[in-house]
Formats: C-alpha cells, sequence, structure tokens
C-alpha cells in the first residue's frame, strides 16, 4: 500500500507534464485566434479586392 502511495504522490509531484497541457492550450488559443482573424480579414479582404477589380475593369 505504501507502494502505491509514493507512486501516486511522485506522479502528483511531476510537474514535466503539466508543461505540455499549457502549451497545447496555448496552442489551441493561438490556432482559435489565427482562424477567426482569418474569417473575419477575409470577408474584408473580398470586398476590397472585388471592389478594385471593377474599378479596373
Amino acid at each position: 500500500m505504501l507502494t502505491i502511495l509514493r507512486s501516486y504522490l511522485d506522479f502528483y509531484r511531476d510537474t514535466r507534464g503539466l508543461t505540455t497541457v499549457e502549451y497545447a492550450v496555448a496552442g489551441g488559443l493561438i490556432a482559435a485566434a489565427v482562424i477567426a482573424a482569418f474569417i473575419l480579414l477575409g470577408q474584408n479582404v473580398d470586398t476590397e479586392i472585388r471592389g478594385i477589380a471593377g474599378q479596373i475593369g
């Protein structure tokens, strides 16, 4: 029983896995922000390009 408790405490105190989780969460948030920016800016850029093309043509 003591060995199981020691194993659990060692696992609980190990913070190396936490760093990986933090990087994964940060990466997910950055990816979501980039996708949102592309969606929002994409519509505006499309409108501008169509306007320029209409003036040229």
